[in-house]
């Protein structure tokens, strides 16, 4: 069957679709406040690392192979992200959706009916009689006021947005994983310190208990020093329950169950790299989720265009042209064809309750609260530069005063223990001095730990390695589109 459309149809159809006019406000991209430099970053040494940007690979600049091996994991089997990439992928089959608007729809439909005719002065031939038939129908609404159209940029935006918000769940997944690993390798190093100082004590209490066997020494000072031994060694085996959850912790975001991954114990020999700070108005570009919310306010503005066509008329045309006849044999000849044109009209709506113009002033609010997220977002982001800028700022310099006490206490510790075999002073004193001593060696411990969890959360702050050019562009936003996508059954 061939459906036939007249020429002067067909141009009179194109010739209202680009006639048409697409109403609601052109998007800007709102200001948010922004300052000149970072307020913590004066006197930061700027950091060279590569090309002095940070790599889509962010975590090599720690040089840990067995991170970059669990980082390699988290985009391909993380469960949090293949759920966001499904959902971005349906954000895309949106715009396709909104896209099938510009074009016509074509129905076409295959009858038969078999009826009994009665005899009458309006029917020719009476009796039971067949009737077959084939006809294929268009009906097109005209995009006249870009009612489609800023539907696509709506839904455009919306598919840009997903695809930031997919990214910045991956930074942020790397990024905790990052610290997850950090930490636990900062309670390998804690249990190491543990041990060690258990293997100290026992050989003090040895000490002490042959110093008790021939009188030196009071009973007290033997249960005092055993007190001390088991202390220790309690805190040593407690460091397990942490360390269990982060190993777990780790399994789930590289997309394993914890019984699949065990970590072996590793020393905590990396230490903080510089990590180099762009400018604040670089910011913008750098970091997803605020990227994310500037595209929420496109398709926000977007759907501002949507609710204000609707206050316009629209145009619904038809045409239709098929096949009839009582014989079978006879259905496809010229002689069983017809055509029609219609339904078609032009529909305004006069009166709805104000319901129009709710949904109009509607979408002008969700545009506002979509511009005030957008300046929410960036402004956290700046905090949250700013504040690991200052935490490594202030770490480095508690680090220079606890390496100083650390020697100070280890000093103190081995003149303690000499006066206290000189017999010039009690255990207690002894007690005090490796309470001291281990206190500060911890505190040091903890401080590393610190300042590597607060680096991590600098390169996420920064944006990590994306930069917001790796955004979908609006035809990549919507996916290749193909004129069998909008077939009912499609063609692979």
């Amino acid at each position: 069957m061939t459906v036939r459309i007249s020429q002067s149809l067909i141009y009179s159809l194109l010739t209202a679709q680009l006639a048409g006019c697409t109403v609601g406000p052109d998007y800007v991209r709102p200001e948010a406040k922004i300052s000149n430099e970072f307020k913590e970053s004066k006197g930061w040494k700027q950091a060279q690392p590569r090309d002095n940007v940070l790599s889509g690979k962010w975590w090599e600049i720690f040089n840990d192979p067995r991170l970059n091996k669990l980082e390699e994991q988290v985009a391909a089997a993380n469960q949090s992200i293949i759920q966001a990439e499904a959902q971005y992928r349906q954000a895309q089959h949106l715009v396709q959706s909104a896209q099938s608007g510009f074009f016509p729809i074509l129905n076409l439909t295959g009858t038969t009916n078999r009826f009994r005719a009665a005899s009458g002065q309006s029917v020719a031939v009476s009796g039971v009689r067949n009737l077959f038939g084939v006809a294929g129908a268009i009906a097109w609404e005209p995009d006249l006021w870009g009612s489609v159209s800023r539907q696509v940029e709506a839904n455009t935006g919306s598919a840009q947005a997903s695809a930031a918000t997919l990214q910045a769940l991956r930074l942020s997944s790397e990024a905790t994983l990052a610290d997850d690993y950090f930490q636990l390798k900062a309670l390998d190093a804690q249990k190491a310190l543990l041990d060690e100082t258990v293997d100290a004590y026992s050989r003090t209490l040895q000490i002490i208990k042959n110093r008790y066997a021939v009188g030196m020494v009071a009973k007290s000072d033997v249960m005092q020093a055993e007190t001390q031994l088991e202390s220790v060694r309690a805190q040593s085996i407690n460091l397990g329950v942490q360390r269990a959850k982060l190993e777990h912790a780790v399994a789930v975001l590289i997309g394993k169950t914890p019984a699949e991954l065990s970590l072996g114990s590793a020393p905590l020999d990396v230490q903080p790299p510089s990590i180099p700070v762009s400018l604040p108005s670089e910011l913008l570009e750098r970091r997803p989720d605020i990227a994310a919310a500037e595209r929420k306010i496109a398709a926000a503005n977007a759907q501002i265009g949507v609710a204000k066509a609707a206050y316009y008329p629209s145009l619904n045309l038809a045409v239709t042209n098929g096949f009839q006849t009582s014989t079978l044999d006879n259905l496809f000849k010229a002689a069983s064809r017809y055509w029609a044109l219609g339904p078609a009209g032009a529909a305004l709506t006069v009166f709805d309750g104000g319901a129009k113009n709710a949904q109009y002033k509607q979408a002008i609010d969700g545009f506002d609260a979509n511009v005030a997220a957008y300046r929410q977002t960036v402004l956290t982001g700046f905090q949250e530069v700013e504040d690991n800028l200052a935490a490594l700022r202030i770490l480095e310099e508690e680090k220079q005063v606890q390496d100083k006490a650390v020697a100070a206490a280890n000093q103190a510790l081995a003149l303690t223990i000499n006066q206290y075999q000189a017999g010039t002073i009690s255990y207690l004193n002894v007690m005090t001095a490796q309470t001291a001593a281990l206190s500060n060696r911890q505190t040091a411990v903890q401080l590393h730990s610190n300042r590597m969890s607060a680096t991590v959360q600098l390169v996420k702050a920064l944006g990590g390695g994306w930069n917001v050019a790796m955004l979908p562009s609006p035809d990549q936003a919507g996916g290749e589109v193909k004129w069998t996508d909008y077939l009912i059954f499609p063609v692979d």
